[in-house]
């Protein structure tokens, strides 16, 4: 598995934004239950235990949803990020206000839980490929306004980003091709616009084409594709296509690919399989706070 560092100055920004929305969506113009039946002094240790398996991913971010209420509360954790958890197992640890707990249980929960989740179904993909060179990658279908956390539990799990929006990759699909007059046309004008972009960006953004033939994908690479998306296609065609093309350009697997089948895609010689499965259908991982 891929190793991953703990969330940088660029990811907490970022998420303190996310936090601060989800709070405010949560706690309204106030915690009334917390704030008529707990002292406001009060102070209690609480303990996040796992209600379910899973890989852990997101703990980082559970902590700054406390430290947004309290600056005060203090933390530990028991579990490093990206480790394997067993239900009951305790993960994180939070000491301070009695109301500022409170108040972040739920949100910090739902992070915790959805990320987890996300961990949990990459780490099973890319165990599921051992072995092959394909790396497994995650996909727009995220939850919108939470893909920055969505990624980052991809990563955590031993994946790999695609593209985060409309901006940092060119990826021609089937629409694009019908406005532009053609795959060739279409990565014509994506290679004149990285060419002028290019005195701007020290990055290279590349330029990926979707098709669906082997008469698509040669097309697209004699056209200049750095990568060519085979989307929908049976493994047994992937394989035959890679055979001609490898090396050619990257090549990638899209569409339908779960657990069941991702081996047998990994087989075909692919660079990439990407997989919108790993954030738009996953199932959370179930913790639960309890103060002692």
């Amino acid at each position: 598995m891929q190793q991953v560092s703990p969330p940088t100055n660029y990811d907490l920004p970022q998420s303190y934004h996310i936090i601060k929305s989800a709070l405010k969506e949560d706690i309204g113009s106030g915690d009334i239950t917390t704030g008529a039946s707990v002292p406001k002094n009060s102070r209690s240790h609480a303990l996040i235990v796992a209600k379910s398996p899973g890989v852990l991913a997101g703990i980082h971010f559970c902590a700054q949803v406390f430290s947004i209420l309290n600056s005060r509360l203090s933390f530990c954790f028991p579990v490093e990020e990206g480790s394997p958890v067993k239900k009951n197992q305790t993960v994180f640890e939070v000491s301070g206000s009695t109301h500022a707990i409170l108040k972040g249980e739920r949100t910090a929960l739902n992070i915790l839980g959805r990320m987890s989740g996300i961990a949990t179904v990459t780490a099973q993909m890319v165990d599921k490929v051992e072995g092959t060179n394909a790396k497994i990658l995650d996909t727009r279908k995220t939850m919108p306004g939470l893909r920055m956390l969505d990624k980052y539990a991809v990563r955590i799990g031993g994946g790999f980003n695609h593209r985060f929006g409309l901006d940092d990759m060119f990826l021609i699909k089937e629409n694009h091709i019908t406005a532009a007059g053609g795959i060739a046309e279409a990565v014509r004008k994506c290679k004149a616009f990285r060419a002028r972009r290019a005195g701007g960006s020290s990055k290279k953004l590349i330029i990926t084409v979707e098709v669906t033939s082997f008469q698509e994908a040669e097309t697209a690479i004699k056209s200049g594709a750095d990568r060519v998306l085979l989307d929908n296609m049976a493994p047994g065609e992937i394989k035959t296509i890679v055979k001609k093309l490898k090396g050619k350009a990257e090549i990638e697997a899209s569409g339908g690919i779960t657990l069941r089948n991702v081996r047998q895609y990994a087989e075909t010689g692919v660079d990439y399989i990407s997989a919108g499965m790993l954030t738009h259908s996953v199932k959370a991982v179930d913790f639960s706070l309890l103060l002692q």
